[in-house]
């Protein structure tokens, strides 16, 4: 799908709690597109066939009373304190969610509006789809203000990132990877200069390779 695709494709990674969808959020305020990863995932839990394989694993209890549709929170609790079973719900979702983007890439990619396309992706290093990108953004914020904005967002502790991200790639290796780097550990206004400057350099180059 992206070979030789017609706009730049700017990746987004960073620390949990760091910010990355706020900040891509100013990219689709300048037109781009934002393509969610999480967003794709929840679409895909609930696709029939993934549905129904996740309960023959893990029982209808993962299932949400009220709706009958699969309660992140619960798979996210079964996932996060077991590998195995982080391996097995990626290998499921992963085809999905890529099925997905595609689809929505090749409608993008004929829209003269859209100047380019970001991919908000919690695993994009961890996925390989930094490789797809032209780019790579690195959001940076201290890990106490990181751990500030989960407990407010989401009641999650120290404990609770810390956990978390012992499933990821190091921060730094991260960070070594990344072409551009948004500050965002404080005034939201500073980062937001920053993505209308690097979306500005992003396309210049672009257009200078075609």
């Amino acid at each position: 799908m992206t070979a030789a695709y017609p706009k730049p494709i700017i990746g987004m990674t960073g620390g949990i709690g760091s910010g990355k969808t706020r900040m891509a959020r100013e990219f689709g305020r300048l037109g781009c597109l934002v393509i969610n990863s999480d967003d794709l995932a929840h679409q895909a839990l609930n696709q029939p066939s993934v549905r129904e394989q996740l309960t023959q694993w893990w029982g209808t209890g993962i299932l949400d009373k009220s709706t009958a549709q699969v309660d992140r929170a619960a798979v996210g609790r079964i996932v996060f304190a077991n590998p195995a079973e982080m391996a097995r719900l990626t290998a499921v979702l992963h085809p999905q969610v890529a099925e997905l983007r595609n689809k929505i890439m090749a409608a993008a990619a004929l829209d003269s509006n859209i100047p380019a396309i970001v991919w908000d992706s919690p695993l994009l290093i961890e996925a390989g789809l930094h490789t797809q990108c032209d780019v790579v953004i690195f959001v940076k914020a201290s890990t106490k203000t990181r751990i500030n904005r989960l407990k407010k967002e989401r009641g999650w502790d120290a404990g609770e990132l810390v956990r978390r991200e012992m499933r990821q790639l190091p921060l730094d290796k991260k960070e070594n990877l990344a072409h551009y780097y948004i500050d965002n550990d404080g005034d939201v206004a500073v980062g937001v200069n920053q993505v209308r400057s690097i979306l500005t350099w992003v396309l210049r180059d672009f257009s200078a390779k075609g």
